[in-house]
């Protein structure tokens, strides 16, 4: 189990509702970019690295940009994860 697998899991025992950026990190390794060249060549924020390492809020702009990066769709890069647990709307 990867880490982004175990995080997953780890909020779903909790009960919150997230976006999981586990298939950027899948779509990333399958292509010929990595966090460097997208710091560094496409000037994606280390920040921004950081909120996909940690299911933080993202602008749709950076996920526009992520998708036109890496030539993929929003799924992607995310999902929703819901859960019953979560305090209602």
């Amino acid at each position: 189990m990867n880490l982004c697998q175990i995080i997953l899991v780890h909020f779903r025992k909790v009960g919150k509702d997230l976006i999981d950026y586990s298939p950027f990190w899948n779509t990333l390794m399958q292509s010929k970019e990595t966090t460097y060249t997208l710091i560094n060549h496409y000037h994606i924020s280390s920040a921004t690295i950081d909120k996909l390492r940690k299911n933080k809020p993202m602008n749709t702009t950076t996920i526009n940009d992520l998708c036109r990066i890496l030539n993929c769709q929003v799924q992607d890069i995310m999902q929703y994860v819901p859960s019953d647990l979560d305090q209602p709307l």
